[in-house]
């Protein structure tokens, strides 16, 4: 038995058996060609993760949790755990924007033990990220954080959104203490009881009591491993969730305001309840079509009339949810005297590994093929191919 054991080794070891054969160096014996197909790989399978045909919650209400806790000074993500978040959470709130242009996002911070509102839900992101930087710089992480108090901020503030919306709560917590002034079951119950999904991104360790949270709610719990892992769970919560059963399916009424630029002084509605009231006196913004009123941005819910003003192209870029794009087919090029370009970028195709469109056949580099999954979510080959044809 200990002859066997030596000869084929510990079990734990084989899935690191001959791992250094997968790195290979480049003709400039560099390792980064390695290293973006590996980043192309991981977009592809959070892209092949997508399935259409399924109803989501397409009109999202999310409201982002930051743990400023002292646990957040932690050098453990460089240079610590908060300005590492901040700078991830700058490129989260660009990309929630851009996939769900016609959904919002608000800011809470825990500490002290208690829950604090940085900013209101909106769909504006210079706004959130502005928000951000200014409070980790100026405000300090202190205390321990509270979950019950940050559940139940949330909840207060979801409680008035529509039923057909999706309601979400996304908290980064860093610690491994809450401290919270009653049962914070009976306040699991009030989320669960307002329909509202609760996910939670561990900074240091699995506790209990988040993982409890979030079976409960039907969101996600996951701690990170590092900052890499960080960035890419994040990038998970930017794809709408899918609706639960309970969710209500109804019409809704929208209004598509056009921009006007030069115009008379007016006050705007959304700043209404700002300190300073020179910031909404503009000459330019949206008009409600039903009663005039004047916003800063779209989207927004008309505090007038109660009408939910977007615009075409947000409402137009939300369908590709529905219905994803297909994935490319991935093909080896064969060494050849022969050059192949890339269709979008016209980039010579000097590496091995390229993607094919099984529409119009056309091959595309690596690069090209995850801007147009991400992104542009329609192939250049197959329009013109159809322009062509008209």
């Amino acid at each position: 038995m200990a002859d066997e054991e030596e000869e084929s080794g510990y079990r734990w070891l084989n899935q690191y058996e001959k791992t250094w054969e997968a790195i290979r160096e480049d003709e400039e014996g560099s390792l980064q060609s390695l290293v973006d197909d590996l980043a192309h790989r991981n977009k592809r399978k959070r892209a092949f993760l997508r399935t259409g045909n399924v109803r989501l919650g397409m009109m999202r209400h999310l409201f982002l949790v930051i743990d400023m806790s002292k646990s957040m000074e932690e050098a453990d993500l460089k240079p610590t755990r908060i300005a590492c978040t901040a700078k991830l959470l700058e490129n989260f709130i660009t990309e929630y924007f851009d996939q769900n242009p016609i959904s919002q996002l608000g800011i809470l911070i825990t500490k002290n033990k208690r829950a604090e509102k940085l900013t209101e839900l909106s769909g504006n992101p210079k706004l959130h990220i502005n928000a951000i930087k200014k409070s980790c710089v100026v405000k300090a992480c202190q205390g321990e954080p509270s979950l019950q108090n940050t559940l139940s901020l949330a909840a207060q503030s979801l409680r008035h959104m529509p039923g057909h919306s999706s309601k979400e709560i996304l908290i980064l917590f860093g610690s491994l203490t809450s401290c919270d002034p009653g049962d914070v079951n009976q306040t699991i119950q009030t989320v669960l009881g307002q329909n509202i999904r609760c996910s939670i991104i561990g900074l240091a360790a699995e506790m209990k009591v988040c993982k409890t949270i979030c079976q409960k709610t039907q969101g996600t719990y996951r701690v990170i491993l590092d900052e890499s892992h960080f960035k890419e769970l994040l990038l998970h919560h930017v794809t709408p969730p899918t609706a639960k059963a309970d969710t209500e399916a109804a019409l809704i009424r929208m209004g598509f305001p056009q921009h006007v630029a030069k115009g008379p002084p007016s006050f705007c509605m959304c700043h209404l309840d700002s300190t300073n009231s020179s910031s909404g006196m503009n000459t330019h913004g949206y008009y409600c079509p039903q009663c005039k009123s004047k916003y800063c941005d779209l989207p927004v819910e008309c505090k007038v009339c109660s009408l939910t003003l977007v615009s075409a192209p947000h409402l137009a870029r939300s369908y590709q949810h529905l219905f994803p794009f297909p994935q490319f087919e991935e093909i080896y090029l064969p060494v050849t005297t022969e050059t192949r370009q890339c269709e979008a970028c016209q980039i010579v195709l000097k590496e091995k590994s390229a993607s094919t469109c099984t529409g119009c056949k056309q091959v595309f580099c690596l690069d090209c093929d995850a801007y147009i999954h991400e992104s542009l979510h329609a192939c250049p080959g197959c329009v013109a191919s159809n322009d062509c044809k008209l």
